[in-house]
């Protein structure tokens, strides 16, 4: 049984494979409240499928890009739940999902982008093929100066729908289809590491100041 979960946008997503197709997905109801919606998800996904921790033979979790903090709550568990059940954990870029279901589900058929919200106006952005493959990216840049006419998949779309206007489903991602992305090798694998692509807000003070 596979678990699978992605935090790196403002709703928590957990899903269960159990190596034929998903078995159960739930979306959190509520954003930005990762640390306290993460457990219960995952805690309601076994027991509404009668599994237990001890069932689960592998961890797959989205490695963003997206915002430090629900990032890091995600990363942390997978490593966490990997390690107490020695059990292996497969990162993929939440991008690369979000390419992939549009794509099973025909919503793109040629060259198209994935644009989720960086916040501070600005977008997280990948090139995709026909097939879903990456070409270019991700990069996180003001939605101006991304600006495009071809399919836009994801958040980023409804949000700066001047900057591009052509916008498809889904919008935010699918830890259902993030299981089929590994169960069934349909995107690149890497290991459990936050993709950042800028410095988190929060920094280490620097050091005091010489009182002359």
């Amino acid at each position: 049984m596979l678990l699978a979960f992605d935090t790196a946008t403002p709703q928590v997503s957990v899903a269960l494979h159990d190596g034929s197709d998903v078995v159960w997905e739930r979306r959190s109801e509520q954003t930005m409240r990762h640390g306290e919606q993460l457990a219960p998800l995952i805690d309601a996904a076994l027991r509404e499928t009668g599994c237990t921790r001890a069932d689960l033979t592998g961890v797959a979790v989205g490695t963003g890009p997206g915002p430090f903090t629900g990032l890091r709550v995600g990363l942390v568990t997978a490593r966490t739940l990997g390690l107490v059940l020695g059990v292996p954990v497969h990162g993929v870029c939440t991008l690369d999902v979000l390419a992939l279901e549009a794509v099973q589900r025909d919503a793109v058929t040629d060259d198209f982008r994935v644009a989720t919200d960086a916040r501070r106006k600005e977008v997280y952005l990948a090139t995709y093929d026909a097939t879903g493959r990456r070409l270019e990216g991700p990069v996180v840049d003001r939605p101006e100066n991304l600006a495009t006419d071809a399919p836009v998949v994801g958040e980023g779309a409804t949000l700066y729908p001047d900057a591009f206007p052509t916008g498809v489903e889904p919008q935010r991602p699918s830890a259902g289809w993030l299981a089929r992305a590994v169960r069934e090798h349909r995107a690149a694998v890497t290991a459990a590491d936050p993709l950042y692509l800028r410095r988190p807000d929060a920094a280490m003070p620097g050091a005091p100041k010489r009182v002359s």
